[in-house]
């Protein structure tokens, strides 16, 4: 293509699409102006959304930019392809035509649906979209199978004398053709501006701490909102910054444990071993672990400094007990009397089974003893 082509971004048909049309006129039409511009079906009247741009092959430079955040954010591949041209700013004429084309769309809608009703097709005319310049009718249906519909074009054909094309679509198109006002006030999203309905689940909902209730959450399709996406991306990067609930952190109130956490203002909930709890900011509290590793930890500091006689390990120090000692330094039962004229068997039984009460390892030492003193 050549270079240096004046290009300008486009909204047209019933389903809103957009595309970038050469525009080789002398006067460069402003937003909102309409215009007839040629298409792939012939001629159609759209609607200006994005001032003149000079192309390198067709690319728009000025605008490429934000065309393309505006592609991506719809979850849509920018196709920098021309989709055809523009022919002149639309006059009064062809206002008024446009306007008397909708009123033969009625007619067209209402004598179709009577052929579908004489036919017994099962099938549900949506819209009807007269193509500006004569050459075509579009009917837009829903159906849930497949439908023979061939002998249905012909007599469309025969009575309008011009081509027809039946296109099938599904409930978040159908808002997209009827759909008015949402309740927040606007116009639906999907006339106003999206050109792909990706899919919405109830996770972003939840996420987001919408209400469950089906009625509120719904859109004119009868699905979730699509608005639920706008700031499921948001929601998602945030909530990794936040700990897992059962996660035991550090405050300047002490330790507590994590019990809910708030997305947007980047809370946590922490309930404390007194049983009071409190909202401290992420920055402000220190990540420790889980309650299980905390636990844990706790469990093994006691042992340490609980003055358990037999040590760190739970191990028996040395005493002057006169008992043998082995290589670990533990003391031996003596099994054949006295060894040595000084351990006493019945002294250095008691000396295994002993530990103290105040020290699981301890008190594993004693179970312990008591099955050799048995065995003994």
């Amino acid at each position: 293509m050549a270079k240096n082509k004046k290009c300008i971004l486009i909204r047209y048909g019933r389903l809103h699409e957009i595309g970038l049309f050469e525009n080789n006129n002398v006067n460069i039409p402003k937003t909102p102006t309409l215009v007839v511009i040629r298409t792939a079906r012939g001629l159609e009247l759209g609607q200006v959304v994005g001032q003149a741009a000079a192309a390198d092959q067709a690319r728009p430079k000025l605008s490429q930019e934000w065309v393309k955040v505006y592609y991506n954010n719809s979850g849509v591949n920018f196709d920098p392809k021309i989709a055809g041209e523009v022919i002149r700013i639309a006059t009064h004429d062809d206002i008024s035509e446009e306007y008397h084309l909708q009123k033969f769309m009625q007619e067209e809608s209402v004598f179709c649906k009577k052929l579908i009703k004489e036919m017994n097709l099962p099938m549900k005319i949506v819209a009807v979209d007269h193509v500006f310049g004569g050459e075509r009718i579009v009917f837009y249906f829903m159906s849930e199978s497949r439908v023979d519909f061939r002998e249905l074009v012909k007599k469309l054909a025969q009575e309008f004398q011009s081509r027809i094309e039946m296109r099938q679509i599904g409930s978040r198109d159908e808002a997209k053709l009827l759909g008015d006002m949402e309740s927040c006030g606007q116009q639906c999203c999907c006339i106003r501006f999206l050109q792909e309905l990706k899919p919405v689940n109830m996770r972003m909902a939840k996420m987001q701490k919408a209400t469950l209730d089906p009625s509120k959450i719904s859109g004119y399709c009868g699905r979730l909102k699509c608005c639920l996406r706008y700031e499921d991306k948001s929601y998602t990067e945030l909530k990794k910054r936040l700990p897992n609930r059962g996660t035991i952190v550090k405050t300047a109130k002490g330790e507590g444990k994590v019990i809910n956490t708030q997305i947007l203002t980047q809370m946590l909930i922490v309930s404390y071993d007194d049983g009071t709890r409190g909202a401290v900011a992420l920055e402000e509290a220190e990540i420790l672990g889980k309650d299980k590793q905390l636990k844990s930890r706790q469990v093994k500091k006691e042992s340490e400094n609980n003055g358990c006689p037999k040590g760190r390990n739970g191990k028996k120090e040395s005493e002057n007990n006169g008992g043998q000692k082995g290589r670990n330094g533990k003391n031996q039962p003596v099994k054949n009397g006295k060894k040595n004229g000084e351990a006493d068997s019945n002294n250095n039984k008691k000396d295994v089974g002993n530990g103290c009460e105040s020290c699981p390892n301890c008190q594993n030492n004693g179970k312990n003893g008591k099955n050799i003193r048995k065995n003994d």
